[in-house]
């Protein structure tokens, strides 16, 4: 590969480490992929490490989360007993089923708190607590993010996303 490509390849991943590590998904996950997909070969966990002076279990870690998005898959290479990986060419796949993965988590980690929430502040009969402005306040705010997140899914579920992020 040549000084310009390597530098475009270079810039690439850097930026995708800085983007998964901003979704909460790690940086070498995103420098992994970007370093497979733009390589016109496969890697191996040694070329991973070498290239971008990564642990070998950090390695390790990162491409089989990325396998489990559909990012990489597993190659064979005659002689050869190492596991190599490719990237896959599905970006909107990919990344339906990496966010799938970060932010459903923690979509499900809001649902219990918000029904926690809804829950430890409903207005008890005829007691003290209805008239309580403070816990009124905070209803009402619990009430909001229960909107957002109903509309969040919606979004999430909509079938122009879909289409956006298919195969």
């Amino acid at each position: 590969m040549n000084a310009e490509a390597q530098e475009i390849r270079r810039r690439f991943v850097e930026a995708a480490g800085h983007l998964t590590q901003s979704l909460g998904g790690g940086r070498v996950i995103g420098q992994i992929f970007a370093h497979i997909y733009f390589s016109p070969e496969p890697q191996s966990l040694d070329d991973l490490t070498r290239s971008l002076h990564i642990s070998k279990g950090g390695a390790s870690m990162a491409v089989r989360q990325l396998e489990q998005w559909g990012a990489l898959r597993r190659v064979w290479i005659r002689g050869d007993r190492k596991d190599y990986y490719e990237a896959l060419d599905t970006l909107g796949y990919i990344v339906r089923r990496a966010f799938m993965d970060v932010i459903g988590r923690k979509m499900e980690t809001s649902d219990g708190l918000l029904e926690d929430a809804e829950q430890a502040l409903k207005p008890a009969k005829g007691g003290r607590a209805a008239s309580d402005p403070e816990a009124e306040f905070m209803r009402r705010r619990v009430a909001r993010l229960r909107l957002f997140r109903t509309r969040a899914q919606r979004v999430w579920d909509s079938s122009i996303l879909k289409l956006l992020l298919r195969k």
